[in-house]
C-alpha cells in the first residue's frame, strides 16, 4: 500500500520522535571537521554519517527521520550498503535538502534569497528514485542590527515566502512532503519582541504563499525558529519566556492542518534548544506535535566524540543516543535537567 503525503508527514512528527539534520553542505561540514582537526573528504563525511545512522536505539526510538545532502544520499556505507537503506531498516525516513543556499537579493546584497527552483521538478523525481520521502528548503531572514529597522525588507519576506511555496508545491507534486523552513537567524542583537514581530510577520507571509500555490498543508511539516533573542542582545529570555512567546506565536500564525512543527536549533546550545522544546510540551496544550529538527544541537557532541577515529565510533554513537533520548523526552514534556545530568 502506497504511504499517502499526509501519511509521511504524520510518521515524521510521531510523539517522541525528531529529525536528524544531517544535510550540511561540504563547506559547512568542512566547518565543523575542522573544529574537531579532522579533514573532510567524501570518506570522512560517509563514514561520520554511517556512524550516525547505525545507532540503532536512537534512529529506532527517537529520529522519524534523516535530512541528507545529495552527496549523502548517492553514498553506500563501508560493507556496500546504500546509507539511504539503513536509514529506512531503522524505522526512519529519508529526506533531502533541495535548496541551492541563500544569495544576495538583486539591488540589496544586504539581505538573501534562497535560490535552487530551476530544475527542481526533474531533481525531485530523482531524489524520489532515490528513496527520498521528504524535503527541505530553508530561507535566511536576517534582523537589522543597531536599531536598523529596514531588516527584513518586505522584499526579503515575500521573495522567500514565495520561493517556500514554489519549492513546496513541486515537492507535493512528485509524492514528496516539504518541510518548510522560514528560519530568522538569531545572529544579532535584537531582542526577543523583535523577533517575535518578524518571525509572526515571515509565517503570515509564508501561509499566504503556500494557499495561493494551492499546497495542501495536511501534507507538509513546518521547521521555525523559536521566539529567542539575539545572540548579541544583552537581554536573554528566561526559558518560560521564550516557551510562552514562541506558542503565541505559532497559535496566531500556523493554521492547525499543519501536523506537526519541528523546530531549527539555530544555534542554540545543546540543552537550551531542548530545555525550550520541553518547556513548551510541558506546559500548553496544542493542536500540533511539538518536535525537533536539530543539526548542531544534536551532532556537536557525538562530533566531538567521534573526532574523525572510527575506533571511536562507540563513544560518539552513545553521545548521539544521549541528546537524541533527552529531546525525545522534550517533545513530550518529560526531560529536566535532573535527568540530563543523570544521564550524562
Amino acid at each position: 500500500m502506497t504511504e499517502t503525503l499526509h501519511d509521511i508527514a504524520q510518521r515524521m512528527v510521531a510523539r517522541g520522535k525528531g529529525i536528524l539534520a544531517a544535510d550540511e553542505s561540504s563547506g559547512t561540514i568542512k566547518k565543523r571537521f575542522d573544529a574537531i582537526n579532522t579533514e573532510s573528504t567524501q570518506t570522512t563525511r560517509r563514514d561520520y554519517r554511517e556512524m550516525l545512522f547505525r545507532t540503532d536505539e536512537a534512529m529506532r526510538e527517537y529520529i522519524s527521520g534523516v535530512i541528507l545532502f545529495d552527496e549523502t544520499i548517492r553514498q553506500t556505507a563501508q560493507d556496500g550498503t546504500p546509507l539511504v537503506d539503513i536509514i529506512k531498516a531503522a524505522g526512519s525516513i529519508p529526506g533531502i535538502k533541495v535548496d541551492a543556499g541563500a544569495k544576495p537579493l538583486a539591488l540589496n546584497s544586504s539581505e538573501k534569497v534562497t535560490e535552487g527552483l530551476d530544475g527542481l521538478r526533474e531533481r525531485f523525481a530523482e531524489y524520489h528514485d532515490l528513496g527520498a520521502r521528504f524535503s527541505k528548503w530553508r530561507a535566511v531572514i536576517e534582523i537589522g542590527e543597531g536599531g536598523n529597522r529596514s531588516m527584513p525588507s518586505h522584499n526579503c519576506i515575500h521573495a522567500n515566502a514565495h520561493a517556500l511555496a514554489r519549492y513546496a508545491a513541486l515537492a507535493q507534486e512528485q509524492g514528496i512532503v516539504p518541510i518548510v523552513e522560514p528560519e530568522v537567524l538569531m545572529d544579532g542583537d535584537h531582542d526577543i519582541d523583535t523577533c517575535y514581530n518578524v518571525t509572526k510577520w515571515a509565517l503570515k507571509e509564508l501561509f499566504q504563499q503556500l494557499y495561493f500555490a494551492g499546497v495542501d498543508l495536511e501534507g507538509t511539516v513546518l521547521k521555525p525558529n523559536m521566539a529567542i533573542a539575539g545572540k548579541k542582545c544583552t537581554k536573554q529570555a528566561s526559558v518560560a519566556e521564550v516557551a510562552e512567546k514562541t506558542v503565541k506565536l505559532l497559535k496566531e500564525c500556523v493554521p492547525s492542518a499543519v501536523p506537526g512543527i519541528v523546530f531549527l536549533s539555530g544555534g542554540q546550545s545543546d540543552t537550551d534548544a531542548t530545555a525550550h522544546l520541553n518547556a513548551m510540551n510541558a506546559a500548553y496544550d496544542l493542536p500540533w506535535n511539538l518536535s525537533f529538527s536539530y543539526g548542531r544541537a544534536l551532532q556537536a557532541a557525538p562530533q566531538k566524540a567521534w573526532g574523525g577515529d572510527n575506533n571511536n565510533w562507540s563513544a560518539g554513537q552513545a553521545a548521539f543516543l544521549h541528546r537524541a533520548r533527552m529531546n525525545s523526552l522534550a517533545a513530550t514534556g518529560n526531560w529536566t535537567d535532573q535527568v540530563e545530568q543523570e544521564a550524562a
